[in-house]
């Protein structure tokens, strides 16, 4: 178990642990293609260990 497994992410540090723009991870939320967030209030919020599993479980072929 990683120190980073329990940490909460903004919608802005999920974007740059994948690698892509805040807003692809705003279409990922609007489509619910993406890692699973949750809502706080008015605020999105991820998992990093979350996050992580639903990239590990993408398709490698692409």
């Amino acid at each position: 178990m990683s120190e980073h497994d329990n940490e909460i992410l903004t919608p802005e540090q999920a974007a740059d642990l994948l690698h892509v723009s805040p807003r692809t991870m705003e279409e990922w939320r609007r489509t619910r293609t993406g890692p699973p967030w949750r809502r706080m209030g008015r605020h999105v919020r991820y998992l990093y260990r979350e996050v992580l599993v639903w990239f590990e479980d993408l398709d490698s072929d692409g």
